[in-house]
């Protein structure tokens, strides 16, 4: 399973890159992307949207289930990855690239501190 250091991780199995100019990608890890199976469908929140940490700001299907998915942190909604809407598979594909789901503006300097390292991820993970 593939959990790259470079990127932080919520205990609900997303990931969101080091924010770069202000704003930073997120998306669904490896593992949640696998125990879903093959997604369908996703519904991504609006650019421009405020979003709260925790909040839930979409929605992916697969042939298996259909699940909220939550804001890793708090702020500003700048961009979505178009793409899924012809190509949802591409977060099957390559969840931490291609797949990227949304593009946030955290609302603080400290926005991420909560987020886990990828050694805690794969603990989580592990454990489940």
């Amino acid at each position: 399973m593939s959990v790259p250091a470079e990127l932080k991780y919520t205990e609900e199995h997303l990931w969101m890159g080091v924010p770069e100019g202000g704003r930073a990608r997120a998306g669904l890890t490896h593992f949640a992307q696998s125990q879903l199976g093959d997604i369908v469908y996703v519904e991504l929140p609006q650019v421009g949207q405020v979003i709260e940490a925790g909040q839930a700001m979409g929605q992916v299907e697969s042939v298996k289930a259909a699940t909220d998915f939550y804001a890793p942190v708090g702020g500003k909604v700048t961009a979505v990855n178009q793409e899924l809407a012809e190509s949802p598979e591409l977060i099957n594909e390559d969840p931490y690239a291609d797949g990227w789901m949304v593009e946030i503006e955290p609302s603080g300097a400290d926005a991420t501190s909560h987020l886990l390292d990828a050694a805690k991820y794969q603990g989580l993970v592990a454990e489940g």
